[in-house]
């Protein structure tokens, strides 16, 4: 697994390791840049009033969660379209992002987040994410 804190998202990806050689720079610039038009598309298209985009897009070979704050934060998880337990995954990540970037007095909204104790946690809460498997409970 591994993420991709960038911005005004954290990126997590949960598939198998062939799919998920890390992207270089410019591929996380793409990928953001995709990830922004296609919630501002959902959202658009939507049939709810108000809606703030896509919550999960599933396809044959992946799932993308997305859970979005109050704030406008969003936390996307590209996951193997049987793993379960990404809800709680979400939540996790978006307790770890309070707990180590919006505490920490040097972060600031529109920068990278750069903390070590961020990246260990999250670093551990992907792997108990990856060792529940599929069809774990709650996804």
């Amino acid at each position: 697994p591994f993420c991709y804190p960038d911005f005004n998202a954290v990126t997590c990806n949960l598939l198998p390791d062939e799919a998920a050689a890390p992207q270089r720079y410019d591929g996380r610039r793409a990928l953001r840049a995709s990830l922004r038009r296609l919630f501002a598309i959902g959202s658009q298209l939507s049939p709810e009033v108000g809606s703030s985009g896509i919550e999960m897009l599933e396809t044959d070979t992946f799932k993308l969660h997305c859970f979005q704050t109050l704030t406008g934060i969003k936390f996307v998880v590209l996951a193997d379209p049987r793993q379960a337990g990404i809800d709680s995954l979400l939540r996790k990540i978006y307790e770890i992002y309070s707990d180590f970037a919006l505490k920490n007095p040097f972060y600031s909204l529109e920068m990278p987040i750069r903390c070590e104790l961020f990246d260990q946690n999250l670093k551990l809460a992907l792997e108990v994410a990856e060792k529940a498997g599929p069809f774990g409970p709650g996804s």
